[in-house]
């Protein structure tokens, strides 16, 4: 095991195996059909994937990781059939797609169904050695802890906070800028190192915003000093991560003097995983059992015809 798989695969492990399964209890609205017996079976699902990745890579790795990669194209589709749930409806019965089903606690919460489902792919290229779109197996080895905890855990996150806000110009920029920040960095890694900084300019907004509505909720709801401890955690980890990532992009596209990928990941990834994921996971379901409940989505409305 390398030094930089030292760090990554224990991170990615507590994600797969931990991280999702709790995220997905907290997703609130509709739930399509197989939802329910998706959530709970996950951890059956995951396992396979977290046993790849503590193996050599070779075909075996492989071949689980490619198990768990179906379970994360599960979870994916149930993206559209959620969304399919939400659309108004005409009186005839065809959903149209509106700007109101698309609100940015929705787009969030979508975002963070299908990105496990990249992280999924990378972990199969990686595991079978092979360069996926050319990238080199370092960087797809990364790709996957980012899918997890960018991807699902502080899209989902910045869903539910903009949902406990009740909306606003804060809330709405985390919920959005959460999602495209993650997905211009994926772009960044096809474009070039400046598109990667780009996208990392956006990512660290929509964070610094997550972490200042979570301090707003620890102001706000959280009662017991526990709860408050992880909101307060969650939050000023998570800006100290956020700066590490966006110095990291602008030595990469600069040349600059910046941190080496496996500093990153035992400072940036574990503080972001651990730090910040999983205590933010674990004060909202603290809070959802204290009775603090996110609003639900709007229900769907039917269109006139």
């Amino acid at each position: 095991m390398t030094a930089l798989s030292a760090f990554v695969v224990p991170v990615v492990t507590v994600g797969m195996l931990w991280v999702v399964p709790t995220g997905l209890g907290l997703v609130e609205g509709p739930r399509p059909p197989g939802w329910e017996p998706l959530r709970r079976a996950w951890p059956l699902l995951a396992l396979p994937g977290a046993v790849s990745l503590w193996l050599p890579r070779s075909g075996p790795a492989t071949a689980l990781a490619a198990c768990y990669a179906l379970a994360t194209l599960a979870l994916a589709l149930q993206a559209p059939a959620r969304l399919a749930l939400l659309l108004p409806r005409s009186p005839a019965g065809r959903a149209r797609l509106s700007l109101r089903s698309l609100r940015p606690a929705e787009l969030a919460v979508l975002t963070a169904l299908v990105s496990p489902s990249v992280a999924g792919l990378a972990l199969v290229a990686e595991r079978a050695s092979y360069p996926l779109f050319g990238f080199e197996l370092d960087l797809l080895a990364l790709t996957v802890p980012h899918f997890h905890f960018a991807g699902f855990a502080a899209a989902l996150v910045a869903g539910l906070l903009c949902r406990t806000s009740g909306g606003g110009a804060l809330a709405t920029t985390a919920a959005l800028s959460v999602p495209a920040g993650t997905l211009l960095v994926l772009i960044g890694y096809f474009v070039d190192d400046w598109a990667e900084l780009a996208g990392a300019v956006v990512l660290t907004v929509g964070m610094a915003a997550v972490s200042v509505l979570t301090l707003r909720e620890r102001r706000g709801l959280a009662a017991d000093r526990a709860t408050r401890t992880l909101l307060g955690v969650s939050a000023l980890v998570l800006a100290a991560t956020m700066a590490l990532a966006l110095w990291w992009a602008l030595g990469e596209a600069t040349g600059l003097p910046h941190p080496t990928l496996t500093w990153m990941a035992a400072t940036h990834g574990l503080g972001n995983a651990l730090g910040f994921a999983v205590c933010a996971l674990l004060a909202h379901r603290r809070l959802r059992a204290a009775g603090h409940r996110h609003p639900a989505p709007l229900p769907r409305t039917e269109l006139p015809a």
